[in-house]
């Protein structure tokens, strides 16, 4: 098979900016990194990448760990092992800050002072809650699964009820967020254009290669849909 490139990391970006919903989501120096702050630029971030960070402090200490993420409607849906501090911790109201950043290219200047990243990312802050409906739960696993390999939940057994008993899902409402990003060529010192000095961007993209079977798989068992729906997207 040959390798291919996954198209959801690069949906456009919608155009809209909006404003803030606090101070402290608002991006600072938004005439270099154009800050978003409408819901469609947000849930095109999320919905592109299932992959984030969660930053909270223990004892004290700021902790940054990473971890899967999935949207649904107005809430991010983190899941973890229930002894985890998702677990333990989100019982009652835990603040927390999420985010996700996707790479898009390098941004190669004529000068080391303004190389940069082409990025996307999103932040957002709040009170992360845990999930007790077993209904709402279910579905956030779900999610989750197809978030990282789409169509996957519908090939799988069901989770049992001892491995929902060991996993801990927390919400996180999305109303406190903010995106920012990077797009477009390198800014040259006027003074740098004419130097014999090659500049540009190389893009970047998330690649998949051929599927490996497991060691144990029995004889004559497909690879699914879903994965092959990965090497499909170009």
């Amino acid at each position: 098979m040959v390798q291919r490139s996954v198209d959801r990391q690069h949906r456009p970006v919608p155009d809209g900016r909006g404003e803030p919903s606090s101070n402290r989501v608002k991006v600072r120096r938004d005439t270099t990194y154009r800050g978003r702050y409408d819901r469609e630029t947000i849930n095109a971030i999320l919905d592109a990448t299932p992959f984030c960070h969660l930053a909270y402090v223990h004892d004290g200490h700021p902790v940054v760990i990473p971890t899967l993420q999935v949207r649904l409607e107005d809430d991010l849906y983190l899941h973890a092992s229930s002894g985890s501090r998702i677990g333990l911790e989100a019982g009652t109201p835990w603040p927390i800050s999420v985010s996700v950043t996707l790479l898009d290219g390098i941004v190669v200047a004529r000068s080391g002072f303004h190389h940069s990243i082409n990025y996307r990312s999103v932040v957002v802050l709040g009170d992360a809650a845990l999930v007790t409906d077993p209904a709402e739960k279910l579905r956030a696993l779900d999610a989750t699964v197809d978030h990282v390999l789409p169509g996957r939940s519908a090939e799988v057994r069901p989770p049992t009820d001892r491995e929902l008993i060991a996993t801990a899902v927390a919400r996180l409402p999305l109303a406190e967020s903010s995106a920012k990003l990077r797009q477009g060529p390198p800014k040259d010192e006027p003074e740098d254009i004419g130097l014999p000095i090659w500049a540009g961007v190389v893009p970047m993209r998330t690649v998949f290669g051929p599927p490996e079977d497991s060691p144990d798989l029995p004889d004559g068992v497909p690879v699914p849909p879903s994965v092959d729906g990965l090497l499909e997207q170009t």
